[in-house]
């Protein structure tokens, strides 16, 4: 019951400014799990894929997978991702990842504040952000069938002045 009255805050809450695409991302003042800070803005001249997940989230447990598989193949191109962690507990987060562990940067406290700065309405909610920190593509839950589509706009992106 928690997860969903935290959903429906962050949705009562939510920034009237909603990040958009075609306007820059916030920049989220975030630590990752390893405690280091977590700045958006630091990620200018690549391209960033910013995914709010949560431990309860189903879908979720089939999008690590696939967003391991772009750190893989993308990450040396200059992708990358950050995992933004929407649990009230941090032992939760971490006994998800204990299952489905992440080869890309998770963020586990700010993540509240940072949900409401993007609006984020649905678990998971991808930003895709260009080299300039504009935002250029906003995914809501996962589906397998738009994991092709998502490469294409990301190999896109990459290429991209």
């Amino acid at each position: 019951m928690k997860k969903f009255l935290f959903l429906a805050t962050i949705l009562l809450f939510s920034n009237v400014n909603a990040a958009t695409v075609g306007e820059n991302s916030s920049d989220c003042v975030l630590t990752s799990i390893n405690n280091t800070p977590v700045h958006f803005h630091e990620y200018t001249g690549k391209v960033l894929y910013i995914d709010f997940w949560a431990s309860w989230c189903t879908s979720c447990v089939q999008s690590f997978p696939f967003l391991n598989q772009l750190t893989h193949e993308f990450g040396e191109k200059g992708l990358h991702i950050v995992g933004v962690n929407l649990d009230e507990k941090v032992d939760d987060a971490m006994a998800f990842l204990g299952h489905h562990p992440s080869q890309f940067t998770i963020a586990n406290h700010g993540g509240e504040q940072c949900a409401k700065n993007f609006d984020v309405q649905a678990m998971p909610t991808s930003y895709l952000v260009d080299k300039h920190g504009v935002i250029r593509h906003i995914h809501q839950g996962f589906r397998e069938g738009e994991m092709e589509e998502l490469k294409i706009q990301i190999a896109q992106l990459l290429v991209e002045k």
